[in-house]
């Protein structure tokens, strides 16, 4: 039988977490926010001294980083409260922070997945 070209996953193979790490923080961003951070949460709480150094920084990386989104989204949202939702300063500066700063995380997440998938370590610029 021919040999296949996908490698063997063994025990000290730190890309199942790192992925894990990275999706979820993508999908904390995009599809169930809250719910994807209690995951991601949990797992870094279980994995941060365990994991492997690669799937260590995943890991730490993208539990930081959506907590650094999370404060970002609520200065957001206060500043709606306290301008009022009615005024238009407070919409540019949503619509500014959801063009800017939420496209920018998600691109940031995606440059991470692909490092997890490769087994390289990734560091978020200013914010890692």
């Amino acid at each position: 039988m021919p040999e296949s070209n996908v490698p063997m996953r063994d025990a000290d193979d730190p890309r199942p977490l790192a992925v894990a790490a990275e999706a979820l923080y993508l999908i904390n961003l995009m599809l169930a926010p809250g719910l994807a951070f209690a995951v991601l949460a949990w797992l870094w709480w279980r994995r941060r001294r365990t994991a492997h150094p690669v799937a260590r920084v995943h890991l730490e990386q993208a539990f930081r980083v959506s907590l650094v989104g999370g404060a970002l989204i609520f200065t957001t949202l206060l500043i709606g409260a306290i301008g009022g939702f009615r005024g238009p300063g407070v919409w540019v500066v949503v619509i500014l922070y959801f063009t800017v700063v939420h496209s920018s995380l998600i691109l940031l997440g995606v440059v991470g997945l692909v490092k997890a998938i490769n087994r390289e370590a990734w560091r978020y610029p200013l914010i890692g």
